[in-house]
């Protein structure tokens, strides 16, 4: 099963991997990696004005020769210069050189300002001048939706966030909320397990389940992601790597596969948990025998303030 289309809950519809550009700079490079991007097969192009490479997206989707129906664009809001929201798509429209995005997401909650239904009805204006096909949020939680939703005349689209295994647990209820409301979540940093986080409980399962079906455990990450639901964004400057991650939509993970990696994130975020309170607990007890030994040197000093002793 490829790739496939997702309906959004305005009528149009999202490709389900996306290629992010989070990490690749601006540039040449930039450029180069997302044409790249595009000539494996990617439809999907993730930027946002806080990447700085809006301009370079830009310049690789009309080098790339395809119609601009033919690939979906996301950027983000992200406060940039302190710019407000109308101000800023218009700049990102110019940086992109095209006349309309697939999707405008607010970047982070902390960037709808005055307020959230504030910011979001500047969103729905831009949504209703077609500057933006779809609108949607990204890093909110269900507090920030709630508030979104009680007085939204157009829902969002997709709501962006952290999600891979060890975090799984933490943002479940979080995807359980966005399902009900019919809000698409894309998943960033799913390989985090392997790329930042390797040597913790999710490597077992996923190599274990990697090794029966022939593939990478980075696409073993990428199949639970669909398996979520969820839209994948993610990135690699290797061509191969880029092949892969468009193969891992014909993987298919068992239910059993799925609960395997699902029990061994909530394992790591437990551990994860524990070091940091270990730590907090050694970092306090390392700052009251640093205190103490202080104390201990003073004391005399207050005892015997009329002498020489100090």
């Amino acid at each position: 099963m490829p790739w496939d289309l997702i309906p959004l809950n305005d009528g149009n519809a999202i490709p389900s991997i996306a290629f992010g550009t989070w990490t690749l700079g601006n540039g040449q490079g930039a450029i180069d990696q997302v044409e790249q991007a595009i000539s494996v097969g990617f439809s999907h192009v993730d930027t946002a004005q806080v990447y700085r490479n809006e301009e370079e997206a830009g310049r690789a989707v009309r080098e790339s020769g395809l119609a601009r129906r033919d690939l979906f664009i996301t950027t983000k809001y992200s406060g940039l210069h302190g710019l407000d929201i109308e101000t800023s798509i218009h700049n990102s429209l110019k940086n992109l050189g095209v006349e309309y995005v697939d999707l405008y997401l607010i970047h982070h909650p902390n960037l709808a300002r005055p307020d959230i239904p504030s910011a979001w009805a500047k969103m729905e204006a831009l949504k209703r001048a077609g500057l933006a096909k779809s609108i949607g949020v990204s890093n909110f939680g269900i507090d920030e939706l709630a508030i979104l939703l009680a007085s939204a005349k157009i829902k969002p689209a997709a709501n962006q966030i952290l999600l891979h295994p060890y975090v799984y647990a933490r943002q479940a209820p979080l995807l359980a909320y966005t399902a009900a409301q019919g809000i698409v979540s894309e998943a960033y940093s799913a390989l985090t397990p392997i790329t930042r986080q390797p040597g913790g409980p999710v490597d077992k399962p996923v190599n274990e389940i990697a090794q029966r079906l022939n593939a990478t455990a980075d696409q073993v990450l990428l199949a639970w992601v669909k398996a979520k639901g969820a839209v994948a964004v993610t990135t690699s400057s290797k061509k191969f790597r880029l092949e892969g991650y468009l193969a891992a939509a014909d993987l298919d993970l068992t239910p059993a596969d799925i609960a395997a990696i699902d029990s061994a994130g909530e394992k790591g975020a437990r551990r994860e948990t524990f070091i940091k309170t270990v730590r907090v607990i050694a970092g306090l007890m390392l700052f009251g025998a640093v205190i103490f030994r202080i104390y201990a040197l003073l004391a005399p000093c207050a005892r015997y303030s009329w002498s020489n002793v100090c």
